[in-house]
């Protein structure tokens, strides 16, 4: 497939680009910043910036703003031993209109101002602008409209991001004139009927399922639809509850019309969910053109074309492996990520998912590292391949491990690998066999293990290393690894998925729910609960992730290539961790048979904790579980959460860090104070400190 080329800044364009023709070769056009902002007022002008516009959304996964805007102060995640964005988990006094430095107690100088999502996204809105307000001087109604059906979707889903995550903003729909430092903010419910507007525009003129640039990176109407359903239900949900009554019935019904119609395009869903992340192969691999796809970032191989920001994500979930297995996992570009220990799943991210039967679990989280580089002196005689590192995730009422001495014992380890009931661990080859028993080579040491429960207390977050205060030993997932990088910091060169199909049946299924339909809404969740089981044939134990790549990767020669093989094997802990399970390649099931009543054990637990008890409640909040189980780590469990009231609940019930959590606060973001300081009255003066304090959301100073 023939990809464009994206490139970082919204003015940077390509040249010679036809939008009649989707068979053009995007990867000859040749790049040019020369042009001045007359040329964007011409036809060739605005058909370039509109294919510019793709490359705004690769902002939001080009540094450590990915996670801490989005997952952090959740229920889902926490912060690791690195502290970089530590206040967005733990919203102390750093989480403040002005952006935290490394002298106001930042851990260092890349922690995520509040201005970060607020500048960038109006530079898109910008570049939407000129193209709407120009778009009748092209005269080719078809491209016209193609130009504007792609700039009323970015600005739509570009104020989207801004009204999720600071409530009212300014509303800029017009190309600014020269410099302008007086504005009005707009309420919310204003800023709500605008995304909506400009989604239902794209909508209405995206021409179907038609890939105007290469499929798998192209905007079309489904992507339209599953933003603009959920621009509705966002309208309508409890963080509105003060102004929305009058929408809700009808924003619900039109939802459900725009998430059945993404279905009906782009379905049915991708049969295995590894083949949605664990299984990429490298750039353009199968993984990245299948249409359960809505939206993505677009990456390459191509370095000339990376431009401002490149794909910074496959460290963020990753525990620090080199440190706590004293060495015997190195860091490097075999492995397919490096240990940047940002984000470490809460003890609810664990415990959600059903262990034995949801498949999801065990093709998302990595368990097992091999060793890939003996340290001297190896007194206990590991070998290459052998499981340095092994994470066993438990249940509360498994007692298997409770006698056992686990922890990062680096030379003088205290557990050794001779249980019957473990798996094989193939010495200088990666596990592949798919059936049969699985046996046990007596007398390999595990330097390194984690269990999640012993005696039926939660014990994950002691296991550190280097006497950190957070830990740092944990089971990351693995949706961003990339073993395609041509250097150990160098930018992965993988797409970022931004919408698809799993999460348009979870919206669809939440609309029902606020219909009091549970009978459809169950029926949504079942489709999707039917990928997760386990599928006849497969082996539970078996695992793959995006390191995988690295076998084509040039740089996979010689002492990198034998570590490599050395590094990953294919093997994850399911057995250990589920240690009454007899091995079995038969099928699993999750299907609901009543909803939303007599729900699985793992989500009554929850429940429980947060006092739902109305089948409303209980509804919502399995939704609210369903969708980390299917999305866990798709940079939008914060908005989630805010959107439907329950923020406050969950992040005080399941993340302990999150310690400085406030109702009627942290619902919103601060509204950065580099932005209200630079603001005029009409008259040219400055605001006064009262003007400031009420452009500000409540609970902030500055």
């Amino acid at each position: 497939m023939n990809k464009f080329k994206y490139i970082g800044i919204s003015l940077l364009i390509l040249t010679g680009l036809s939008f009649s023709s989707c068979s053009k070769d995007f990867l000859d056009e040749e790049l040019t910043n020369q042009y001045s902002t007359e040329y964007f007022e011409t036809p060739e002008g605005i058909q370039a910036l509109t294919l510019s516009l793709y490359g705004n959304i690769r902002w939001h996964f080009g540094f450590e703003w990915a996670y801490g805007i989005t997952l952090y102060g959740t229920d889902e995640f926490t912060n690791g031993n690195d502290l970089t964005n530590q206040m967005w988990n733990t919203y102390d006094s750093r989480l403040s209109p002005i952006r935290a430095t490394a002298s106001t107690g930042a851990a260092n100088g890349n922690a995520t101002g509040p201005e970060a999502l607020w500048d960038e996204l109006y530079y898109g809105i910008a570049s939407c602008n000129t193209i709407i307000a120009n778009a009748d001087k092209i005269t080719d109604l078809k491209i016209r409209n193609r130009c504007l059906a792609h700039a009323y979707f970015l600005r739509g889903y570009n104020y989207y991001r801004l009204t999720a995550q600071y409530g009212g903003v300014v509303l800029q729909t017009k190309p600014a004139v020269g410099v302008v430092r007086n504005f009005t903010r707009a309420t919310e419910e204003q800023c709500w009927e605008q995304v909506i507007t400009d989604l239902r525009n794209a909508y209405q003129l995206f021409e179907g399922e038609i890939f105007t640039y290469g499929k798998g990176i192209t905007w079309t109407k489904a992507t339209a639809a599953h933003f603009l359903a959920k621009a509705l239900l966002f309208r309508s949900s409890e963080r509105n509850d003060a102004w929305n009554s009058a929408y809700k019935e009808a924003d619900m019904n039109e939802a459900i019309s725009a998430c059945t119609y993404a279905i009906n395009a782009r379905g049915p869903l991708t049969a295995n969910y590894s083949d949605l992340y664990a299984n990429w192969t490298g750039v353009d691999s199968a993984a990245e053109q299948q249409n359960e796809i809505l939206m993505a970032a677009g990456h390459n191989a191509d370095a000339s074309t990376v431009g401002r920001f490149g794909n910074r994500t496959y460290s963020y979930f990753t525990p620090q492996f080199s440190v706590f297995s004293g060495g015997w996992v190195r860091r490097g570009v075999w492995i397919g990520s490096m240990d940047f220990q940002r984000c470490r799943p809460t003890e609810y991210t664990y415990g959600i998912y059903d262990h034995v039967n949801d498949a999801r679990l065990w093709k998302t989280f990595k368990t097992v590292y091999g060793a890939n580089n003996l340290v001297a002196p190896n007194a206990k005689g590991l070998q290459l391949g052998d499981p340095a590192i092994v994470m066993i995730l438990n249940t509360k009422n498994d007692n298997t491990y409770n006698s056992y001495t686990f922890g990062a014992a680096i030379q003088n380890p205290t557990w050794k690998d001779d249980n019957s009931r473990l798996p094989s661990w193939t010495v200088g080859s990666r596990q592949t066999a798919t059936t049969g028993a699985l046996t046990t080579k007596i007398g390999q040491y595990s330097p390194n293990s984690l269990v999640l429960y012993q005696n039926g207390n939660y014990v994950a977050p002691n296991f550190k290393s280097g006497g950190t205060s957070f830990s740092n030993f944990f089971a990351g997932i693995n949706k961003t690894d990339d073993g395609t990088r041509q250097a150990e910091r160098g930018d992965s060169r993988r797409d970022v998925i931004m919408a698809r199909l799993g999460e348009t049946y979870l919206l669809r299924a939440e609309c029902y729910v606020r219909l009091g339909q549970y009978a459809n809404a169950m029926n949504d969740i079942n489709i999707i609960r039917a990928r997760a089981q386990w599928k006849n044939g497969e082996n539970r134990s078996y695992y793959r992730d995006g390191s995988q790549a690295f076998e084509t990767n040039a740089l996979n020669t010689g002492t990198n290539a034998t570590n490599y093989i050395n590094s990953n094997l294919n093997m994850n802990t399911y057995y250990l961790s589920n240690p009454t399970i007899a091995v079995t390649t038969a099928s699993s099931s999750l299907q609901l048979t009543t909803f939303p009543a007599n729900l699985p054990a793992e989500d009554e637990a929850v429940l429980t904790k947060i006092g739902a008890t109305t089948d409303y409640q209980r509804a919502l909040h399995f939704i609210l579980n369903e969708r980390t189980r299917e999305l866990i780590g798709e940079w939008q469990r914060w908005e989630t959460l805010s959107r439907t009231g329950t923020l406050i609940s969950r992040a005080k019930a399941f993340n302990p860090e999150a310690f400085g959590i406030t109702a009627n606060k942290h619902e919103l973001r601060p509204i950065p104070q580099s932005f209200i300081d630079g603001l005029l009255n009409e008259d040219g003066s400055n605001l006064s400190t009262e003007q400031k304090k009420a452009w500000q959301n409540p609970g902030y100073t500055n």
